[in-house]
């Protein structure tokens, strides 16, 4: 006990992650909060929970290369004036630290006019210097429903295994909340970075969902399961493993962020990197919460019988 106590007076934040784990669970609730309010005014201005990549919506995708550095603000401004209706979305393609290139993403408009708007900045574009990827709008709504569907049948599932494993609902419901929390926050976060979600990101989606229960498995069967010291050393023990797990992971995802070339790679790390610092909060803050304030309770009846 008395190194416990000296433990914490060297470690002040320690101390407060002890005492005042009922109060910091205000932080992970309004998280979830906030990211529903934004996900429902989403719904309420656009029809859709998300922001729609072509992939996803129909439309044709534009990629552009050029030897020489290339203005996206520019040619930003330059397409939105030419097609004052048309849904675009520019984004610039970052070659040797510079940008070399301009992926359009339009609905409801030929790739040729956005080539001869282009062009009015950049100059006549051969054709090894741009490639054209359409997608049917019906095509493209029919593949986003399945998978949508496909997401909700591999969260249920998870959270089946989750209630058979620990046989309670109180841990059980924990984990499938902090899962639930994740994506959620996440969601929030991509849609307010005004990202457009294509098909890698709802396979990112669906890893998110597995490294959430990852971590949350990881403290409820260090804290549920094994015997030995106290509630909170148990719960300290199984940080100390789960975020060398998440700082691991970070950092790849960091590197693959810095390094990578691919818009496709750097939408899927976009989301896990959200999703994972999500998952901090949620997994040793919510779910660690709400187990000891279940062991406390469970506790004091066993005492009061």
């Amino acid at each position: 006990m008395e190194e416990e106590h000296e433990q914490e007076k060297r470690n002040p934040l320690l101390d407060i992650y002890r005492k005042r784990y009922k109060a910091l669970l205000v932080i992970p609730i309004l998280l979830l909060v906030l990211a529903v309010v934004q996900i429902s005014m989403q719904i309420a201005s656009t029809g859709d929970f998300v922001n729609k990549g072509v992939t996803l919506k129909g439309g044709v995708t534009v990629t552009i290369t050029s030897e020489l550095a290339m203005d996206i603000t520019s040619i930003e401004s330059l397409l939105v004036s030419a097609f004052p209706e048309k849904d675009l979305a520019v984004r610039g393609l970052r070659i040797g630290g510079e940008t070399r290139g301009v992926i359009i993403e339009g609905s409801g408009i030929d790739y040729q006019e956005v080539l001869a708007a282009v062009e009015r900045q950049t100059g006549p574009l051969t054709r090894d210097q741009y490639t054209v990827e359409e997608m049917g709008s019906s095509l493209g709504e029919s593949f986003f429903r399945e998978i949508i569907i496909a997401i909700l049948i591999a969260f249920v599932f998870m959270a089946i295994v989750v209630f058979i494993y620990f046989r309670n609902i109180v841990p059980s419901s924990a984990v499938v909340l902090a899962a639930l929390s994740d994506i959620l926050v996440t969601l929030a976060v991509f849609n307010l970075l005004g990202y457009r979600l294509s098909t890698a990101g709802i396979a990112a989606f669906l890893m998110l969902i597995g490294y959430s229960v990852d971590t949350n498995i990881l403290l409820s069967t260090r804290v549920l399961k094994r015997k030995g010291g106290s509630v909170f050393d148990r719960v300290v023990g199984a940080m100390g493993t789960g975020l060398m797990m998440s700082a691991t992971t970070l950092t790849a995802i960091v590197a693959a962020l810095v390094f990578t070339q691919s818009e496709v790679i750097r939408q899927i790390m976009t989301i896990l990197l959200i999703g994972l610092i999500a998952d901090l909060i949620n997994t040793w803050v919510q779910n660690a919460g709400i187990l000891r304030m279940y062991l406390h309770k469970k506790h004091v009846q066993r005492e009061n019988e």
